[in-house]
């Protein structure tokens, strides 16, 4: 698709799903989220090749939220082949994202890496590797997108480590069965200020192409082998947009992440990544304006996985 017609079609999608920006709620449960202005929306488009297209708010800084989890994700099967699977499985959870239910009933394995209590462990696994997971995701987030001034909100990580008493209990109940391995409230700590990462539509687009490119890094090394690329795509289809996967995989059909702060990464394999942002959710947590973009997405141009 030329340049010119990647613009036209966003500009397209913008206009027609302009009813449903402001539409849903903000994450009001997390303080510094809540006084998000939700008529707000952008989406942004890379390409292979590293042209990246835009509309709507598309260079304004949101709330990178379970985003993140992606990267710490990715980062660990970098660091650390699959030995992350021993401690975190890899179906979709049925509950909450943040429900301590299961997890008890599963022995203290999460069923997958984008659920909170998957995404401490794995963020405990990435630490003991790297040392700081929260650093790790903004080496790569500013080197991907080619941007040194990505980095965390002071404010909504204060906001969220001040009412993360969920978060904390479930770190601790991971810990009684062995499945952390650092101190429970670094983990947290590490945990909440990943999440309070600050990136716009550009910069995560650019950002998520390795998983368009089978595991190739922007400046041509690899970084994830093509199965590896394969799996996490699949976890990110099946896992990745809290208890409505099968919905949006039916409605959309490509492997997104979505995040509380109203951001979802999508990527059609080989062909392109795409960041939607609008603060305003649905009931499960999922920007009402952002799924209705990428539904629009992948209608006018047939991209799929299917």
């Amino acid at each position: 698709m030329a340049a010119v017609d990647m613009e036209q079609l966003l500009a397209q999608i913008t206009r027609e799903i302009e009813p449903q920006i402001g539409t849903g709620s903000v994450a009001d449960y997390i303080p510094a989220l809540a006084a998000v202005d939700p008529g707000q929306f952008g989406i942004a488009v890379a390409l292979p090749n590293g042209e990246c297209y835009g509309a709507g708010d598309w260079t304004k800084p949101f709330s990178l939220q379970s985003i993140s989890k992606l990267f710490t994700l990715a980062l660990s099967l970098s660091e650390n082949d699959e030995d992350i699977w021993w401690r975190v499985g890899r179906e979709p959870s049925g509950n909450a994202f943040n429900s301590l239910v299961q997890l008890e009933y599963e022995n203290g394995i999460p069923r997958n890496p984008f659920i909170n209590a998957g995404a401490l462990v794995v963020t405990d696994h990435l630490a003991g590797v790297v040392g700081d997971a929260t650093e790790a995701v903004l080496d790569f987030l500013r080197t991907e997108a080619a941007n040194p001034d990505i980095r965390c909100d002071e404010e909504v990580a204060a906001s969220e480590e001040a009412h993360g008493d969920r978060n904390l209990a479930l770190t601790h109940f991971l810990a009684s069965y062995g499945n952390i391995h650092g101190d429970v409230r670094d983990i947290v700590r590490q945990y909440v200020r990943h999440c309070s990462i600050a990136i716009n539509c550009r910069d995560l687009a650019l950002a998520g192409l390795f998983l368009a490119r089978h595991g190739i890094r922007r400046d041509g090394s690899r970084m994830l082998s093509h199965s590896h690329t394969k799996r996490i795509n699949a976890v990110m289809l099946t896992c990745g947009t809290y208890d409505a996967a099968g919905e949006f995989a039916y409605r959309v059909g490509i492997p997104s992440k979505s995040g509380v702060g109203g951001g979802i990464l999508a990527v059609v394999p080989e062909r392109c990544s795409v960041a939607v942002w609008g603060p305003g959710l649905d009931r499960r947590g999922n920007s009402v304006a952002g799924v209705a973009a990428l539904d629009r997405f992948t209608a006018l141009t047939d991209w799929s996985v299917f």
